[in-house]
């Protein structure tokens, strides 16, 4: 397996980890000691950097992944987020808003730790910014965190530059997860990514496949379950489907040229751009996880990176991502 270091922290990773939201949370039921198996067969692969949240679930996927790691305990690092509020009457619920106070950050801390079977939090992101609570105020309650040995890395997922910084000013930020994919690049239009690059922040992009339509997999026949985020995702509509096909078959033209699927091209891309980036591809099946571990066995040269790029300039992608 190859490695990547997050930044200037030196926080060490395999080069491609794992999201897990999705074996506990959204839209089909999966059985959980499939999901055990999966995250095993992952670890013997190498894969060492596996991502969860509080809110998936809520709470299941960080218990389902505390279960499944606590043999590698020491071995792996597992990445959670706080950030979500929880509604006493209705039960936890992502819907009904942020909640980045200090309290709250400690409260999460206190039982992802529990659910997560673990001592410390390897990195504790903040999944979404929230207006109501300062940067500062976030990032120096994570250092209280890491002074009381809870937490070992501050992360922030889907923070703009100007956040970063002022986070970063009170306790160095490790890892910034973003979205980010050959068709999905806003980050290098709006500093973001200079942002990490002057800091020496690692980048976590999420969605390196774009929510799996890089595969080639989908076509405008796919039909989505009602709570399949892809069901009212404005790229998912037939008409986007249909329209935005000419990326994926940029991929299969590559793809074609270096013996590798369309998904591990998208990957591959990804992992040519810097060398701190480590993305988190989510899979559910044995035969996916290991497609796209074969994208660390691609090499893009400079000369197909410049390719690339000049195609998907051409490329207008319709719809938003969100």
């Amino acid at each position: 397996m190859q490695m990547r270091v997050l930044g200037k922290s030196g926080l060490t990773v395999s080069a491609l980890g794992l999201g897990c939201m999705r074996m506990s949370f959204g839209d089909t039921p999966t059985d959980k000691q499939e999901m055990i198996n999966l995250i095993h067969a992952a670890v013997d692969r190498g894969v060492t950097f596996f991502d969860t949240a509080e809110v998936y679930g809520p709470f299941t996927n960080e218990e389902l992944v505390g279960e499944a790691l606590e043999p590698f305990k020491g071995k792996v690092v597992v990445a959670t987020k706080f950030g979500f509020k929880h509604d006493p009457v209705t039960g936890p619920h992502p819907t009904v808003g942020l909640d980045s106070r200090p309290e709250q950050i400690k409260r999460v801390a206190e039982a992802s730790l529990k659910r997560l079977r673990v001592e410390a939090i390897d990195l504790f992101y903040q999944h979404r910014p929230d207006p109501n609570v300062p940067m500062e105020d976030v990032a120096g309650a994570v250092q209280d965190l890491i002074r009381e040995g809870k937490v070992k890395h501050f992360g922030l997922s889907e923070a703009s530059a100007e956040q970063i910084r002022r986070a970063h000013a009170v306790q160095p930020v490790t890892a910034l997860q973003s979205e980010y994919s050959i068709w999905w690049r806003a980050i290098e239009e709006n500093g973001v990514l200079a942002t990490c690059e002057e800091l020496g922040i690692g980048l976590v992009p999420y969605s390196p496949l774009g929510r799996g339509y890089l595969t080639g997999k989908i076509d405008e026949n796919t039909t989505f379950a009602p709570n399949d985020i892809r069901s009212r995702n404005p790229r998912f509509t037939r008409e986007a489907i249909r329209a935005n096909r000419v990326v994926v078959e940029l991929l299969e033209r590559i793809g074609a040229e270096k013996g590798a699927t369309p998904a591990q091209i998208a990957l591959a891309w990804l992992l040519a751009q810097k060398p701190w980036i480590a993305p988190i591809p989510g899979s559910r099946k044995l035969e996916r996880l290991e497609e796209n571990l074969g994208a660390l066995n691609v090499h893009l040269t400079a000369e197909d990176l410049r390719a690339i790029d000049y195609a998907m300039a051409q490329i207008t992608v319709v719809g938003d991502r969100y």
